[in-house]
């Protein structure tokens, strides 16, 4: 019992999932404002190329 008690590998596990998680909610609340930023930059490169300029 003592040994199951001191074994954290199991632990490392649940972090990295807890931090994927983290990042996975960050991603969803920064995609929407990244998204219509991303958009306007092609707009601009697109009209760019059309123009020559």
């Amino acid at each position: 019992m003592k040994r199951f008690l001191k074994d954290e590998s199991g632990a490392t596990a649940i972090e990295y999932g807890l931090i994927a998680a983290a990042m996975g909610v960050a991603l969803v609340a920064v995609a929407p404002k990244l998204a219509s930023q991303i958009t306007v930059q092609f707009s601009s490169l697109g009209s760019h190329i059309a123009t020559g300029k």
